[in-house]
C-alpha cells in the first residue's frame, strides 16, 4: 500500500462499533463454499441454516397467499407492530401449540427474527451493561456488540448436549441485564430439557428478588424459532410455561423462517411483556425492519388454518428427520469401525451435531492436522464436506465439534457424503 494509500486509509474514521464489528464467520464460510460450487467444483455444502427450495419449498398455499395478496396490491406500509390478522393468527398458534396466552397487543411483526433480537437488545441493553449467554449459540456476542455491552461467554459441555444449566450459569448472572437462551438451539439441534429449563427459570426469579426497585432485571431473550420442528418424543419448553412468574421477566423469538422453510419470505415475531413490546415496536419502525405487508397478510390467512400448518408440519419434519438420522447413522457406521468421529442424536432443528476429533492426524502427504483449521480444511478439500466449526459460534478455538446443516441436502447426499467421508479419514494415520 502507498503512502498515500495509508494516508487516506488514517483519515477515514468510522465508529468504533463499526470498525470492530465482526461480519459473520457462517455467511462468508457459505459464500466461499458456493463460489467453489459456482467453479464447478463438487461439494456438499452443509454450512449455511437455511434451505434449498428445490427441495425443501415453503408450503404452495403461502406462496398461492403471497400472489394473492400483491394481486390484491396490498403494498402499502404495515401498521408498525404487524397487520392485525397476523398477530391474531399468532395469538392462535401460541395457545393451540404451547398453552401460551398472549394478546395480539403483546406480539410484534417485524421482517424476521433477527430484527426482533436486535430490538431486543436496544431495548433492555444499556452500553456498558452485561449480557450472558451460553455458547455454541447464534450471532449473540454479534448482538452485544451492536448494543456496545459487555458480553460473557459461558461454554456448554457435550455431555450436557451443549445445552446450559443453572449450575454453569448462575456465577456470571449477579448484575447482567439480559440472559441469551435459544431451544432447540443453534447450531446444535438439541433442546432444554424440563429439568435444565426449570433450573435456570429458578436462577433468573432468584436473582431477581435480590434486586432493588430502582434495578433493572434480569431479563430473558428465548429464541424458539425451531421450536415447531421437534422429532419423535423431543419435548419443546419455554420459561412461561414452566415457571409463569417468568411472564414479566421473559421476550420471545419466533416466526415462519425455519418450521415453513420460508427464510426469504421475512416474517418474524417477538412476544412479552407489553411494555417492552411497545418500545421494540418503536425502534423497529424507526428502523423500518417491517416484514412486507403482503407477506404478512398472507401468513396471517396461512396460519389461521391449523390444519394447513399441520399437514406441512409433517411433511418437513418426516424429510428433515430422514436426513438427520441418515448422517447420524453414517457417524455411527464410521465411529464403529474406529475413525475419531462421533454425532449427538438430532432432537430437533435442521443441525446435527457432529465431532471430528482428528488433531494429531497426518495426511497422506505427511502433512500433520494441528488444529481445527486444518480439519475444517482436510474435510472440505478431501472429503469435500463442508460445514460450519463450533468456533463459529463462539466456542473455544480448539473445539472440535460442527454443525452439520441439512436444509440443502438431498436424500442421497446423505449416504454420498458418509461415504466421501469414509474415504477422507481413511487415508488419515
Amino acid at each position: 500500500m502507498s503512502a498515500t494509500l495509508q494516508q487516506e486509509k488514517l483519515n477515514m474514521r468510522v465508529s468504533q462499533m463499526a470498525e470492530n464489528l465482526i461480519g459473520s464467520e457462517i455467511i462468508k464460510l457459505g459464500g466461499e463454499i458456493r463460489d467453489r460450487i459456482l467453479q464447478g467444483e463438487k461439494i456438499y455444502n452443509f454450512t449455511i441454516g437455511d434451505f434449498n427450495p428445490q427441495i425443501f419449498p415453503i408450503p404452495a398455499e403461502l406462496k398461492q397467499f403471497i400472489i394473492d395478496c400483491y394481486n390484491e396490491d396490498l403494498t402499502n406500509y404495515p401498521v408498525a407492530n404487524g397487520v392485525l390478522e397476523l398477530r391474531n393468527a399468532v395469538v392462535q398458534i401460541l395457545k393451540e401449540k404451547q398453552g401460551l396466552n398472549y394478546t395480539a397487543e403483546e406480539i410484534l411483526i417485524a421482517g424476521g427474527a433477527r430484527p426482533i433480537i436486535y430490538a431486543i437488545f436496544q431495548a433492555i441493553v444499556d452500553p456498558g451493561d452485561k449480557v450472558v449467554f451460553p455458547v455454541p449459540s447464534w450471532n449473540n456476542n454479534h448482538y452485544t456488540h451492536l448494543s456496545h455491552a459487555h458480553q460473557v461467554f459461558v461454554e456448554t459441555l457435550p455431555e450436557d448436549n451443549f445445552m446450559p444449566n443453572a449450575d454453569l450459569l448462575k456465577e456470571h448472572i449477579e448484575g447482567a441485564s439480559l440472559l441469551a437462551l435459544c431451544s432447540p438451539l443453534n447450531p446444535t439441534g438439541t433442546v432444554f430439557s424440563k429439568d435444565q429449563l426449570e433450573s435456570i427459570c429458578d436462577m433468573v426469579l432468584e436473582e431477581n428478588a435480590k434486586r432493588g426497585a430502582d434495578e433493572k432485571p434480569l431479563y430473558v431473550m428465548y429464541d424458539q424459532i425451531y421450536s415447531l420442528l421437534t422429532f419423535g418424543d423431543t419435548e419443546h419448553f419455554d420459561p412461561v410455561t414452566l415457571r409463569p412468574e417468568m411472564r414479566k421477566y421473559t421476550v420471545f423469538v419466533d416466526g415462519i423462517s425455519k418450521s415453513l422453510a420460508a427464510t426469504g419470505v421475512r416474517v418474524g415475531w417477538g412476544f412479552g411483556p407489553e411494555f417492552i413490546i411497545d418500545k421494540m415496536k418503536s425502534i423497529l419502525g424507526h428502523v423500518g425492519a417491517w416484514a412486507p405487508r403482503p407477506e404478512q397478510i398472507a401468513a396471517g390467512r396461512y396460519l389461521q388454518n391449523i390444519s394447513l400448518l399441520d399437514n406441512y408440519l409433517t411433511w418437513i419434519k418426516e424429510e428433515l428427520q430422514t436426513r438427520l438420522n441418515g448422517f447420524y447413522a453414517g457417524f455411527e457406521s464410521l465411529r464403529e469401525k474406529g475413525f475419531a468421529v462421533r454425532a449427538i442424536p438430532p432432537a430437533a432443528a435442521i443441525y446435527l451435531t457432529v465431532q471430528f476429533n482428528l488433531v494429531g492426524k497426518k495426511t497422506a502427504e505427511g502433512n500433520v492436522l494441528a488444529n481445527t483449521g486444518d480439519i475444517t480444511s482436510y474435510i472440505l478439500n478431501e472429503a469435500k464436506v463442508a460445514i460450519v466449526p463450533f468456533r463459529a459460534f463462539g466456542s473455544s478455538e480448539d473445539s472440535t465439534w460442527y454443525r452439520l446443516s441439512v436444509g440443502t441436502a438431498s436424500r442421497d447426499d446423505v449416504s454420498q457424503a458418509i461415504a466421501s467421508l469414509e474415504a477422507a479419514l481413511s487415508k488419515l494415520s
